[in-house]
């Protein structure tokens, strides 16, 4: 790639962050289902014909903010795993790195949340929801990884089952406790149950379910 080539997609890039940044800011301010393109286009100071350019639509936008927090929590899972030695006690490090995620970026969890109900065509994978989908991939692989050093160290139990299954499991179960915890508030309270107490307790749940027997 020459020069010119290099200093062109450069700033293609440096315009694709702005407009992310633009879309995480209106996000962060009126929740995603209020954002819209106009609104994207007026903070990063852009036309909206510019913003459509980098982006189809919405959906399109939804993704490529879906791949910056898809990295953004690989690399809060990556820092949690690397604080602990044996598997289970990297697995727990995950579960409450993503909890601390939930609470710490909220807009970057509501995203993935909403990037969780769609079905992206796996077999032909391309554009920003591809791209979202091979950060998936990558952060899946972490936890896999963290599953098989476990095993290998015998802090997790050696009849766990499949691990890549076991890994969604654990997403799943994690997910979709804390989606409960941020969205049923008032419910849980009328029913006695404290949030914190609900996302420890998920954590312990879970923990016990991987321990290998002493």
């Amino acid at each position: 790639m020459n020069y010119i080539a290099e200093r062109r997609q450069e700033e293609k890039e440096r315009r694709r962050g702005e407009i992310l940044d633009a879309a995480e800011a209106v996000a962060a301010e009126v929740g995603w289902d209020a954002v819209t393109m106009d609104q994207v286009a007026r903070t990063a100071r852009l036309s909206r014909a510019l913003v459509y350019v980098y982006f189809e639509d919405k959906a399109d936008l939804m993704f490529g903010l879906g791949e910056r927090a898809v990295k953004a929590l690989t690399a809060c899972f990556g820092t949690a795993v690397s604080r602990q030695q044996r598997g289970l006690d990297q697995m727990t490090a995950i579960g409450r790195a993503y909890i601390a995620f939930s609470r710490d970026a909220p807009v970057y969890f509501e995203v993935l949340a909403r990037c969780e109900l769609q079905s992206p065509d796996v077999t032909d994978p391309g554009g920003h929801e591809g791209a979202c989908l091979v950060a998936g991939d990558a952060l899946q692989r972490l936890m896999v990884s963290v599953l098989e050093t476990g095993v290998r160290d015998g802090s997790i139990r050696a009849d766990v089952g499949d691990l890549k299954t076991t890994a969604h499991v654990l997403w799943g179960f994690t997910h979709g406790v804390i989606q409960l915890a941020s969205t049923k508030g008032k419910i849980l309270a009328h029913h006695g149950v404290d949030t914190t107490q609900l996302l420890d307790q998920a954590i312990r749940l879970a923990t016990r379910g991987l321990t290998a027997e002493r």
